[in-house]
This record gives structure tokens, sequence and C-alpha cells, in this order.
């Protein structure tokens, strides 16, 4: 499957880049499938780089935060009013809640809210919520350590594994969802050092430490807010982790 980096900088739309979200693609049954994983403020504006967002198959979004979802709104937007008609609906995966969670960003009732153009999905069921199985894609969501209810998401196709992190501190549910994943793509938006808030996010050097523990094939680092250097990151989890690492940057894509 490829990857595209739709949008990587960390908590808010950096200079170089929109919030959180990443492009999948993988051909199956004669066409290209494609899924979003999160789907962050200024984000929707950028995917039209990199495909036309009508043809997107389903939204998975780690979670509630801002900076993950909020280009939602913008794409029931889109959706809902399109010169070419109504769109049919497509399947938003996330937290228990989601639904009820874009109707007020959009100032919109709860009842219908967006759910004319989006079928909401709660991540339920199972140790670590029931797999998705969408044309070739199996997607895993594993609940990690965060403020609100948050998801690392282990996405396999083709006999490959992506492993996105959302946003999450280290923990053992991570170490778990990691375990030898082709490429890890890891949010490294604290510094070592730093007064940083327990149980919120990781370092450069906790993402190196759990590629490492993971045996992961490649690390990408991710979600690095505009107020740090990404080289920083980078240069910690290069003393913990010695595989091939890089730092995200929008419109860099990877086979995974």
């Amino acid at each position: 499957m490829r990857l595209t980096i739709v949008g990587c900088s960390g908590s808010y739309p950096g200079p170089g880049s929109a919030a959180s979200c990443y492009l999948l693609e993988e051909e199956h049954e004669g066409r290209t499938w494609r899924i979003l994983l999160d789907l962050g403020n200024g984000a929707l504006g950028q995917l039209h780089r990199y495909a036309d967002p009508l043809t997107i198959d389903a939204v998975f979004v780690s979670h509630l935060h801002a900076d993950h979802c909020l280009d939602l709104c913008g794409y029931y937007v889109m959706r809902k009013y399109h010169p070419t008609g109504p769109q049919p609906r497509i399947p938003v995966w996330g937290p228990a809640g989601a639904a009820a969670r874009m109707a007020r960003a959009y100032d919109l009732p709860a009842d219908p809210g967006m759910t004319e153009e989006f079928a909401f999905h709660d991540y339920a069921g199972g140790e670590h919520g029931s797999p998705v199985e969408l044309g070739p894609f199996r997607v895993e969501a594993h609940e990690v350590v965060h403020p609100v209810a948050a998801y690392a998401l282990k996405v396999t196709a083709g006999g490959r594994t992506l492993v996105y992190s959302g946003d999450t501190a280290a923990c053992p549910a991570l170490d778990e969802a990691a375990a030898d994943a082709h490429l890890l793509l890891a949010e490294a938006s604290f510094v070592s050092g730093a007064d940083n808030p327990p149980d919120l996010h990781m370092t450069g050097a906790d993402c190196g430490r759990t590629a490492s523990k993971a045996g992961v094939e490649r690390l990408v680092l991710t979600h690095i807010p505009p107020w740090y250097d990404p080289a920083v990151a980078e240069a910690e989890a290069r003393r913990e982790w010695s595989g091939p690492i890089d730092l995200a940057r929008a419109g860099a894509t990877y086979d995974v």
C-alpha cells in the first residue's frame, strides 16, 4: 500500500503543513481503494493535491481533538452540497461519540447531524476493538494513553503493515500494536527534559524506544508542533534506535 502524508503538523496547522491526515491507497479488484487516517484542520484542502476527496472510501479517526478530526466539517459540506449532487454516505470510524461531536462542531442538530453524509461507527468490541475489513484493508484500533479516548491504528494490506500511533504517551498498548510493523508512524510532540505533562504525548526518544521494542522496519516521526525543531526529535530517536528514521513532511510518499 502507498502512504501519502497529507498533513503532519502537531496540535495545529503549521507554516509547512496541515494538521494530521494520512492517505493510504491500495489496488484491489480492479480499482484503487483509498482510506484516510485522521482529517485534521487544514487537511481537506491539501488532500486535493493527492486524490479527489470524493474517491475516499472511508475515514478512520484516531481521536476527537480538533487537529485530528475537524476537517470532517468541510468534508461534510463538500459531500452534501457538491454541484454533482449529494454524495453517497461513506463510513467514518472513530471513538464513541464522534457523530455528536461533529454535529456540535458545525452547530448542527444532533439528529441528523452529519449522519446523512457519514455512516459513523465506534471502535468497540473485543480486546482491541473489532477489526474493520474494507476492500484490501484490515484496520485494528488499539486504545492508547491520552486525555480523551484515543486509538493507535494498525492497517494491513497485501501482507504489509503500517501502524499509526495517533496521539499517545508511550505505553504497552502501542508496543503491542507496533510489533513487527513495516512502518511505524509515531507522534513526537514532546522534547526530553522539558516539563512535559504526563500521559499525553511522546518524545523522539520514546518513539525510538518503541521502534526498538517493537522491531519495526522503518520509523517516521510525525505530529511535531511548529514551536519545536524536528531535528531534535530525530536526534533523540536515533539515540534509541539504529534503524531507518524519517521526519514526516507534507507530500512525502512511502510504499509500505
